[in-house]
């Protein structure tokens, strides 16, 4: 019994902190979502109940497919591309070198500076008029005048993606590389006593093995990826003409742009329909690599 206590007090600070920062935010935010929430209704503090008609509005409405449509390419693409070289880089750095911790450190800094700040830089990067990126294509003669990057719909949605590859490629190259390292060499030596290429010992060894960790990053990434609020917002705003307005930007103009407090918690818990289910496989996939 004595025990039992002890459990509930030490699991006490978890659950209080629990049910403040999460569940009372997300139970307001779904009671916000059956009310006619807006501005002048929050002020009077009268909420007049509405049902699902949030939701109808929400999801009749062709700009939230729109917005569901660019988190898919966005999500996609980060995805694909961050996995595949930090698959590279992982590997790269699993054998050690002179400069292998000096050149990884540098890699970090684009999954250790704020969002904000990492967004500030590209911004400036993709300037159409002082942007260093323009400079060099124009020095190259890749072009022979100024890419409006962030002011032109078809371009603003590839310099996000790259800016936030910045962010994603270290972080997925460091789980790979914890990862990679786990692997024991005598299964490498082995493959090469029997003859087995390279190529060989990375399909039948390394990706075999690598399956649950990659599992868990693809779902992490998936996660983090699809929740990109802050980098895109500094950059684009959304914009132009809502070409870079993914779930999280939508949700957050009809919220707070234009007041719409009822719709806009209608979207949010929309929105939070895939990050939940796909947190509920991330859990259940480290469960079963623990067994």
């Amino acid at each position: 019994m004595q025990i039992r206590r002890l459990g509930l007090a030490l699991a006490a600070p978890a659950v209080i902190y629990i049910a403040i920062f999460l569940a009372f935010p997300l139970l307001y935010n779904m009671y916000l979502s059956v009310t006619d929430a807006s501005g002048a209704n929050l002020i009077s503090g009268s909420l007049p109940f509405v049902g699902s008609e949030n939701y109808a509005k929400v999801l009749g409405n062709p700009d939230f497919w729109d917005s569901a449509l660019l988190s898919l390419i966005f999500t996609v693409s980060c995805l694909a591309l961050q996995y595949l070289f930090g698959f590279v880089l992982a590997l790269f750095f699993r054998k050690p070198f002179p400069g292998n911790g000096p050149i990884r450190a540098l890699l970090l800094v684009g999954w250790i500076l704020p969002p904000v700040v990492t967004a500030t830089i590209f911004r400036w990067m993709f300037d159409s008029d002082y942007g260093v990126l323009n400079y060099f294509m124009m020095s190259l003669g890749l072009t022979d005048e100024p890419v409006r990057w962030l002011s032109q719909g078809s371009t603003a949605m590839l310099a996000v993606i790259i800016a936030n590859l910045w962010v994603g490629i270290p972080f997925n190259m460091l789980l790979l590389l914890s990862g990679l390292h786990l692997i024991d060499e005598t299964l490498y030596e082995a493959a090469a006593v029997d003859g087995a290429s390279r190529w060989q010992q990375f399909t039948n060894i390394t990706f075999p093995i690598m399956r649950p960790v990659s599992i868990s990053v693809l779902l992490l990434g998936v996660i983090n990826t699809y929740k990109v609020f802050d980098l895109i917002y500094t950059m684009t705003r959304g914009g132009p003409v809502n070409s870079t307005t993914t779930l999280p930007i939508y949700t957050y103009l009809e919220t707070f742009s234009f007041f719409q407090f009822g719709t806009g918690a209608a979207a949010s818990a929309v929105t939070l329909i895939l990050p939940l289910t796909l947190s509920y496989f991330y859990v259940k996939s480290l469960n079963e690599e623990e067994r």
